[in-house]
């Protein structure tokens, strides 16, 4: 069979959970406890030299069962499919996925569902940069701007964005293109690290971490705020006398308040010049998120990673809600999604600063905000991606931080493959790692009732 004539024939998923809440890696004001985990997919083919392609979403531990349901659900639109027609035009994929009606009736457009499709169409991504032989950034950045645009669902965005506005975009953006190529692959894209900022830490850690993080030249770090406004103000402190005042602190409540205490407590910690409060509240309030803004400023507002789709970033744009925008790579219905949302921030003039961390999202998300320096935004302004230090070894292409500045992945694909002794390790609850932690809980239980 030649190349052009293979077709998926196997959609393989994986509940791969990482016990990160141990160390309170991860802890922050509304998430005490998480355990970092992925619901992974691998689209395979029926030929030798057919690629792979490997996608996943982001959970937190209990759950992760649930969204690798979800994606099992997707099997039946996917295998038999050809695979240099889904490599040629992943957007009919994605939109067949949205698609399906009964299963749209599950959001539509947002949640477990949506989040599952963003795994398969990410997967599809892979395997289209993969056999492209280039780094997804790279790929997007090279294509034409017709075939992006095609790319995109513009079901209700057409009153804040049309198609002809996001080819005038991806046009002007093209111009210099190459050059900025060159630079991204000479400086890479600036960064910042919440590594030092968990709740759970300690303030010897923090003093720690902070302290790495700007002898490694991160000019960022950020801090997880929210849950006691004392220790708030004291761990502020903390952080501002070790990184100076000429590092930006950004602050993130992740949704924990009322749009009035979010207000209060940001006002509160004005003295030590938060750069941006990040998910003040609930991520569904738009007015809320306005309301705030206008109320806490100069200090800006950000959010996004809980964002359900691309119809309430519009909304948060045209309501000037926010000042920063952070998409997620895995919260959406995946890349052709996510460039919908790109192209409403530049539409818009509003800076992407995406959320990463978690499992592999550092991975992805590098390639969009790449793309959109190379060929949409032309600019490395006030954008920065996030970055933590956690978990980026269980990956064949983890990221590569050189100077507080993530380096431009050179591997064809979009950096998602992880390596197989990870995932036959951590696959819960049959992994070895869980099944001998099991093992270990169960024999101190009898023991407890023995005693």
């Amino acid at each position: 069979m030649s190349p052009t004539a293979a077709r998926i024939t196997a959609v393989d998923t994986y509940d791969v959970r990482f016990p990160t809440s141990r160390e309170l890696d991860g802890s922050d004001a509304m998430n005490p406890d998480p355990d970092y985990s992925a619901a992974y997919v691998v689209l395979r083919g029926d030929t030798a030299d057919c690629p792979e392609g490997h996608g996943f979403t982001f959970t937190i531990g209990r759950g992760n069962d649930v969204q690798v349901a979800a994606i099992e659900a997707l099997r039946g639109h996917v295998v038999g499919r050809s695979v240099e027609e889904l490599c040629a035009d992943p957007g009919s994929l994605a939109r067949d996925l949205i698609g399906d009606s009964q299963l749209r009736w599950l959001g539509p457009e947002k949640g477990v569902m949506h989040m599952a499709i963003g795994a398969v169409v990410n997967a599809v991504w892979d395997l289209a940069a993969k056999r492209a032989g280039k780094p997804l950034w790279q790929l997007l950045a090279d294509a034409e701007p017709e075939w992006l645009v095609s790319q995109v669902d513009f079901r209700y965005l057409t009153d804040a964005l049309t198609p002809d506005e996001a080819l005038e975009l991806l046009r002007r953006g093209r111009q210099g293109a190459a050059e900025r190529a060159d630079t991204l692959r000479e400086n890479g894209f600036p960064a910042y690290t919440t590594s030092p900022g968990w709740l759970g830490y300690s303030d010897e850690k923090l003093t720690r971490l902070a302290a790495e993080a700007v002898a490694d030249g991160f000019t960022q770090i950020k801090l997880k705020v929210g849950a006691d406004l004392t220790d708030d103000v004291r761990r502020c402190r903390v952080a501002r006398s070790v990184v100076g005042p000429g590092i930006r602190i950004a602050i993130d409540a992740n949704q924990r308040w009322n749009v009035d205490e979010a207000i209060d407590w940001t006002r509160a910690l004005a003295e030590f010049e938060p750069y941006w409060i990040e998910e003040p509240t609930s991520p569904d309030d738009v007015l809320g998120h306005a309301a705030v803004r206008k109320a806490v400023a100069p200090v800006k507002v950000a959010t996004g990673e809980h964002v359900h789709n691309r119809i309430v970033f519009k909304q948060l744009l045209q309501a000037g809600a926010i000042d920063i925008l952070q998409i997620d790579a895995a919260r959406v219905a995946g890349v052709n999604e996510n460039l919908a949302i790109l192209l409403l921030a530049a539409k818009f003039g509003v800076p992407v600063c995406p959320h990463a961390g978690g499992v592999g999202l550092c991975e992805l998300v590098q390639h969009l905000s790449m793309f959109d320096f190379v060929a949409l935004s032309g600019t490395t302004d006030d954008r920065v991606i996030e970055y933590v230090d956690h978990l980026h070894d269980h990956f064949l292409d983890p990221v590569v931080i050189r100077q507080g500045h993530y380096t431009a992945p050179t591997a064809p694909g979009f950096s998602a493959t992880m390596r197989p002794e990870s995932i036959a390790e951590f696959t819960y609850p049959g992994g070895t790692f869980w099944a001998a932690d099991l093992a270990r809980q169960e024999t101190d239980r009898q023991k407890g009732e023995a005693a």
